[in-house]
């Protein structure tokens, strides 16, 4: 039997970073992007933030691409710091329509976005420039333009933007940095899911389409007859096109496909920058540090969901 990766799903999502320092940190100042956020397909049950030693300051606004984003301040001298998320998500994300899609070619698509009919004129501006760490070169270009030409049927564009960049580029940890970019991707043929991601955007802006970076999670299985390890799991990062009348279609180059009920948004922007799930800076005479990442995405039951609290609490962020 197939398995429906469009119904309901249910998880929960634990991200543990540690930081650790060879000598007393006095004062740490970070930005985080870690509360999931509330989309069409995504609904937040719960969502819990905790940093050790407790912050001194710990607060959340929207951003100006509407995701959650904290400030952190501790200002206790320690020499390990700690911040863990716990959310609970129900996911249901629906089918791709591609004939729906292939009603338009890329030309046609960009001229009705452009025409700003639905769409709003800041986002169509905002996913449609450059960024800096998705530089519309003429390297981009000309990749861009043997898988987005003019008279193609939209979705069916879409379909082999996934599939070319999956097949172009191999998976190599390692291979890239957070600032490497997209000249150096094209010419290396290696990367992660965050330099795919960066590509995909670019082509898409390259044509005049909007094209966005999410940062999120996927539910992963282990190797067969093998048990799931604590902590294995990872962020991961896609794009995402936006289609005439404002709404987006969400698309993997990484795992050659459109994204469906195992992906979980954090948030969205132009690039990694714009969303990266902790940064910031530290007063310390540290020579060295070492950081430990653990994510782990846990389906559950929808037996198991708590039922959210109304208003705000169901959703608070605590210190620890």
């Amino acid at each position: 039997m197939t398995e429906d990766l469009h119904a309901p799903r249910h998880y929960e999502v634990r991200h543990a970073t540690e930081y650790t320092y060879d000598d007393y940190v006095t004062t740490s100042y970070a930005r985080a992007c870690l509360r999931p956020r509330e989309t069409p397909q995504q609904t937040v049950v719960s969502n819990l933030i905790e940093v050790l030693p407790a912050a001194d300051v710990l607060t959340e606004h929207r951003d100006v691409f509407g995701n959650w984003s904290h400030y952190i301040e501790v200002r206790t001298r320690h020499t390990e710091l700690k911040v863990n998320k716990t959310s609970v998500v129900t996911i249901t994300w629906p089918e791709v329509d591609l004939d729906r899609l292939n009603r338009w070619t890329v030309a046609e698509a960009v001229k009705q976005l452009r025409r700003a009919g639905g769409v709003d004129p800041v986002d169509h501006a905002m996913y449609s420039l450059p960024s800096a760490l998705v530089e519309i070169t003429p390297a981009v270009r000309r990749y861009a333009s043997e898988i987005l030409p003019a008279n193609r049927p939209y979705g069916e564009a879409l379909v082999d933007l996934h599939h070319r960049i999956f097949t172009d580029f191999a998976y190599t940890k390692g291979a890239t940095s957070t600032t490497t970019t997209l000249s150096e991707l094209l010419e290396s043929r290696a990367g992660v899911c965050q330099d795919f991601a960066h590509l995909g955007a670019g082509c898409l802006r390259a044509v005049g389409l909007p094209g966005r970076y999410v940062s999120g999670y996927i539910e992963t299985a282990p190797p067969p007859g093998k048990p799931k390890l604590a902590g294995s799991d990872a962020t991961h990062a896609w794009c995402a096109a936006m289609v005439p009348g404002g709404g987006w279609v969400d698309l993997d180059p990484t795992n050659d496909h459109f994204a469906d009920s195992r992906y979980v948004v954090t948030a969205w922007g132009r690039d990694f920058r714009d969303v990266s799930p902790l940064k910031g800076v530290i007063f310390t005479e540290s020579k060295s540090s070492r950081l430990r990442v653990a994510v782990d995405v846990t389906p559950l039951e929808a037996s198991a969901v708590p039922t959210p609290l109304p208003g705000p609490s169901s959703r608070e962020v605590v210190p620890g």
